[in-house]
């Protein structure tokens, strides 16, 4: 693995993207398709009395006008989930009169034309019987309780070890403080998109806008009552997803069930406000962290009390407990996760679910208690270094977070920084330094793969996966390319459908090191079964040879040292009469999972200018290093980290959707006024990394970076607006309001 490997190899999609050759689920040529448009619920709470669809009825190509009434049916309930999907989610597909949350499809218009589906649509008249809803974290305590299983990472709801009570006694100094973070609904350039087409009454083709194409296929299979080889999904490209596409959301299933009943081909796209409700968000969290410490900044105890949402039919947690539970070396430590059930969409993955929520909180706290001790924010973090991972008593796969800390701070400049707020002007600006520690698990799942040498000399490689825009195309071909033995331009990766070997969701940070691995012990074992044809072949110049002294490089199979003796591998081939020569693999964690804990560690640095008069903020730049293991691509590799960052400043100070909490629903459910950061508002963003390789994650040394760029980031910021003003702003986002106010 020396050759593509870490290389910044361009895009191998980017001309088909730049050109518009690239199809994304709603852009499939599909004969005698129709559309279908969602009505959404105009209340968050209560039923159905009545639905009339006359005038929907009349418009000019209406196909169907679906609600409850029509009583379509399903194999299964989709209230039924398989115990242990994460992914799986309660559905609503129009089978009763139930109103669980705004924007929930209470009707179904299918036409001919777009055009006729939304006129029909806006026609639906729904009467309703309202109750009021809830979607607010104050509630009494007796409505809080123990979730049954935490947000995808197997950990138990509460943690405890030591005595906190007596941490707390022994410190020098302590904090204790109430952090929370806003509601956020994902907003991806692609919104949700299916097209299904039925091939008779068991055969059905999703093209669908999927981070999950096998779980898709499960679930819907499921649902309807298919076999899940009937059900084939297609999922070529993405226009983004964190975490927002990884479970079957109900426009999915509703698509193919309006197929079926007008009996042609229909695609359902969401508009943006259809973003907020039916597909998942980050739920509003409220964290209430305890830490002490002694005088020369030892940690003796940390204590992280959490509170968010889940809805009423459903249930997932976001696990924002577990940084503390881990990241810092400190005898005495406690955690407790509770959930509360809002009228709401159930909440789910967004990007570093837990993490993103649960390093604010807890990176927001050591900066505190930092300057309670009076000491340097950074060196507060370097005492506590846990050198292993103090929660499940185990040692870290690889861990070089000391690297990042000194080449950040060198890099950003970090002992010139004066401590005392307010203290650091330019002009009549205010400015601002923090820092905060990255973390995100590295997480693998079974994957397999298939390579493939051709007889014209390239080598085909199939893998489900899907590639949300982050590189997958491009770090799978550069992985195949070295396991082989033959340049990057000798591959063709192709992924995103059924029909291809089985693979993760991409979510999780785990694609590179699940199905990479796949795809690499795949190309393995391409090049072990062309070695072994090569020296079977009488005509080969390694005929007779020792596998030991046989080598393939740059495409070429010959003897060890002796460029003389060697050929292509099209030649090789061309003799052998075959169409093709084949490896495969199908890999899983193995014992490693559970002798070592595996975690990407990084540190992030920002520089924030407000205006002193009013309030007026800029994060003027930020650097992040990371750990993640081998890194292999370094161009695609510096935007997923800088990705995360931007979003990090976007957590900070931007997005925030706001319910009306008299009528349950989303009033900013558009992006004029659900802010996110345009490029004017971002400074000057830098990602470096420490390249370790770590094999105790995967074959080739690869952990995730989808996620952790975002994970510290708002941290960071949050403490730098304090270092600038002496405000500390525990309620995100950080806005001029909470600013300027006394």
């Amino acid at each position: 693995m020396a050759n593509s490997i870490g290389q910044a190899l361009d895009r191998v999609d980017g001309r088909l993207k730049v050109t518009g050759a690239a199809t994304y689920s709603a852009e499939h040529k599909i004969e005698n398709l129709a559309y279908a448009v969602i009505v959404p619920s105009t209340i968050a709470k209560g039923r159905i009395t009545s639905i009339d669809t006359t005038a929907a009825q009349r418009v000019h190509g209406v196909l169907a006008v679906l609600s409850h009434q029509d009583r379509l049916k399903l194999a299964k309930s989709p209230k039924d989930i398989q115990p242990g999907s994460p992914a799986d989610r309660v559905l609503q597909l129009l089978q009763d009169d139930q109103v669980v949350y705004g924007n929930q499809p209470v009707a179904l218009a299918v036409a001919q034309t777009l055009e006729a589906a939304q006129e029909a649509a806006s026609l639906v008249k729904v009467h309703y019987a309202a109750a009021k809803p809830s979607v607010t974290l104050d509630r009494p305590q007796h409505d809080f309780y123990v979730p049954k299983k935490m947000g995808g990472p197997g950990e138990p709801p509460d943690s405890n070890r030591g005595d906190v009570q007596a941490g707390l006694a022994e410190a020098a100094a302590h904090i204790e403080q109430t952090y929370s973070t806003p509601f956020q609904h994902h907003n991806p350039m692609e919104t949700h998109a299916t097209i299904a087409v039925w091939n008779g009454a068991d055969k059905l083709t999703l093209y669908d806008a999927s981070q999950g194409i096998f779980g898709d296929r499960n679930r819907v299979a499921e649902l309807l009552g298919l076999q899940p080889d009937d059900v084939r999904v297609i999922s070529l490209y993405l226009g983004g997803g964190f975490g927002s596409k990884g479970p079957t959301w109900s426009h999915v299933v509703l698509c193919a069930m309006a197929a079926r009943h007008v009996n042609r081909p229909v695609k359902l796209v969401l508009p943006r406000p259809l973003m907020f409700g039916p597909v998942g968000c980050r739920t509003e969290t409220r964290q209430t962290i305890a830490a002490a410490a002694k005088q020369d900044g030892s940690l003796t105890a940390l204590r992280n009390e959490v509170l968010s949402h889940t809805s009423t039919f459903d249930e997932f947690c976001e696990p924002a407990s577990i940084p503390t539970r881990m990241l810092y070396s400190v005898p005495n430590n406690t955690t407790h996760q509770r959930l509360i059930r809002s009228d709401i969409g159930t909440p789910s993955y967004t990007r570093a679910p837990g993490e993103a929520p649960g390093t604010y909180a807890l990176e927001c706290a050591m900066d505190e208690l930092a300057y309670a001790l009076n000491m340097d924010p950074l060196e507060l973090r370097r005492k506590n270094y846990a050198t292993e991972d103090e929660d499940k008593k185990l040692p870290w796969t690889e861990k070089a977070l000391n690297k990042c800390y000194d080449l950040g701070a060198e890099r950003f400049g970090w002992s010139r920084r004066n401590p005392e707020p307010r203290s650091m002007r330019d002009g009549n600006h205010l400015m601002g330094w923090g820092v905060a520690t990255a973390l995100y698990p590295a997480r693998r799942s079974e994957s397999s793969g298939v390579a493939r040498l051709a007889s014209d000399g390239t080598v085909h490689v199939d893998a489900g996966s899907q590639d949300l825009g982050t590189g997958t195309y491009t770090i799978m071909t550069q992985v195949a390319a070295d396991g082989v033995g033959v340049p990057a331009s000798q591959v063709v990766f192709r992924l995103g459908d059924t029909r291809y070997p089985a693979t993760p969701v991409s979510g999780g940070s785990q694609t590179a090191a699940s199905t990479g691995s796949a795809v690499y012990l795949a190309a393995r074992a391409l090049r072990e079964k062309l070695i072994q044809m090569a020296i079977a072949d009488s005509r080969s110049p390694v005929h007779g040879a020792r596998t030991s002294d046989v080598e393939i490089e740059n495409g070429r199979i010959g003897m060890r040292g002796d460029a003389a003796r060697s050929e292509t591998l099209r030649e090789l081939i061309g003799r052998s009469g075959q169409p093709n020569v084949q490896g495969f693999a199908d890999t899983k964690p193995g014992e490693e999972a559970k002798k070592y804990s595996g975690y990407s560690f990084g540190v992030q640095f920002a520089e924030v200018r407000i205006d002193a008069d009013l309030g007026q903020m800029r994060v003027e730049r930020m650097l992040g290093v990371f750990n993640a293991g081998r890194i292999l691509n370094a161009k695609t590799a510096r935007s997923q980290f800088i990705g995360g960052m931007v979003w990090g400043i976007s957590f900070a100070l931007y997005e925030h959707s706001v319910y009306d909490e008299r009528l349950g629903r989303v009033v900013n459910n558009n992006l004029a006024e659900y802010h996110v950061p345009t490029n004017a508002d971002v400074g000057t963003v830098d990602a470096l990394w420490v390249d370790d390789p770590d094999d105790r994650v995967s074959v080739i040394g690869a952990r995730g970076i989808g996620e952790i760029g975002i994970t510290g980031a708002a941290a960071a910021i949050a403490n730098a607006v304090y270092h600038a003003t002496g405000k500390r702003v525990r309620d995100l986002p950080i806005t001029l309001d909470k600013l300027v106010s006394s």
